[in-house]
């Protein structure tokens, strides 16, 4: 099927190129041009550090420009789900550091970011008391919470309670990492488009340290992380303008399998529906399949009735670990190698924080959220198997 991503149709500005790759050293390399790639360039350069950023297509053209256009707080686990696999600190450390990262977010952005919320939607008792005790543990920490009640049509013959996560947003993710990008530049750090990293080239770069930011793409570069960081494919639909406004903040449901938001001009975006085809949708082949746009057909009708036209089709790849946290740190299996990605799907907000992190690593600052992501708490393959 047609590859149309919405989100990378929209007109970009350009990027200055001052100087072609591999012309003058530099102090790190960053490959991949995401929001973490973006987000560590712009904190490197900001700090003074002669920096690259490598990207194979165009900024934005991987997941970062081909997602939903959440940006959540947390990571892809809920918050008492979190709390009983990390520990009550660590986990309180880790939406702490979400929530600032939404900040920055937001003011990096500017109209490419919503501050609406999103809702949580359960599907019948079991999402339901899931929901309640996620609500719970929020409110006990002292993070904002509420509980929908009762549901607006048509909400309210699909779900059974919901709640709303008032600090979160909606993004165009592709028009937001390029003005993080353009950030960068700005700030001095060379981005160079259209040039492919190979994973036997890594150290010959031309730099002090080199940064992996390419998520699901990381075992390519990396081969000894290709049992801890596995592709997953999502895929997505963009309708017509419906011509009425229904759904006024990201929504998401059935443990995030569904997911959906209208665009202020009335149309929907919608995804998910992986769970139809666990086994296809394990790959890095970024293309749409008959079965999986079908489900997202359903849902849209599901939603608002049969008619309105899709206008856009596309797929998008992001990295899965095992706990469902990325991997942000020094490579123990390279000297001069570090790492950002397996957000599990949640890099929206995690790859803008993640990226920072690593940056200041890098320059010499210490930060103890960058513990929760340590690579080596996964014992990696023999290099280069």
């Amino acid at each position: 099927m047609t590859d149309n991503p919405y989100w990378l149709a929209e007109a970009r500005g350009p990027l200055r190129r001052r100087r072609s790759p591999g012309s003058a050293e530099v102090d790190v390399v960053v490959v991949g041009g995401g929001v973490t790639g973006c987000s560590c360039a712009l904190t490197l350069a900001q700090r003074g550090l002669r920096v690259r950023l490598l990207e194979a297509r165009e900024v934005a053209a991987g997941a970062s420009g081909r997602n939903g256009g959440f940006a959540l707080r947390g990571a892809a686990m809920p918050y008492d789900e979190a709390q009983a696999a990390l520990g009550h600190e660590r986990a309180r450390l880790l939406w702490r550091l979400t929530e600032a990262a939404l900040d920055r977010l937001a003011s990096l952005a500017g109209g490419a970011c919503r501050r609406a919320g999103s809702l949580r939607l359960s599907q019948g008792e079991r999402e339901a008391t899931a929901l309640l005790r996620e609500r719970e543990a929020l409110r006990a920490d002292g993070f904002a919470v509420e509980r929908v009640d009762p549901l607006p049509p048509p909400l309210d013959r699909l779900y059974s309670a919901a709640i709303l996560h008032p600090r979160d947003a909606a993004i165009q993710p592709a028009r937001w990492v390029r003005q993080l990008a353009a950030a960068a530049d700005a700030a001095g750090a060379e981005i160079v488009e259209g040039v492919a990293v190979a994973c036997d080239t890594l150290e010959e770069l031309g730099a002090r340290e080199v940064v992996v930011a390419a998520d699901g793409l990381s075992a390519t570069l990396l081969p000894e992380l290709d049992a801890v960081i596995t592709p997953q494919r999502g895929q997505m639909l963009v309708t017509e303008p419906l011509g009425r406004m229904l759904f006024d903040r990201p929504h998401y449901a059935r443990d995030g399998y569904d997911y959906w938001q209208q665009l202020p001009d009335g149309r929907l975006v919608v995804g998910g529906r992986r769970d139809a085809s666990f086994s296809t949708e394990a790959t890095s082949a970024e293309e749409t399949t008959e079965p999986i746009q079908r489900e997202l057909e359903g849902l849209v009708a599901d939603l608002v009735g049969d008619g309105p036209a899709i206008t856009h089709r596309w797929a998008g790849v992001w990295g899965e670990t095992a706990d469902r946290l990325p991997l942000v740190g020094r490579l123990p299996s390279r000297a001069n190698v570090w790492i950002a990605g397996g957000y599990s799907g949640h890099g929206n907000v995690l790859g803008l924080a993640c990226g920072e992190l690593l940056a200041r690593a890098i320059a010499g600052e210490t930060a103890p959220e960058l513990e929760l992501f340590d690579p080596g708490r996964f014992v990696l393959a023999t290099r280069g198997a």
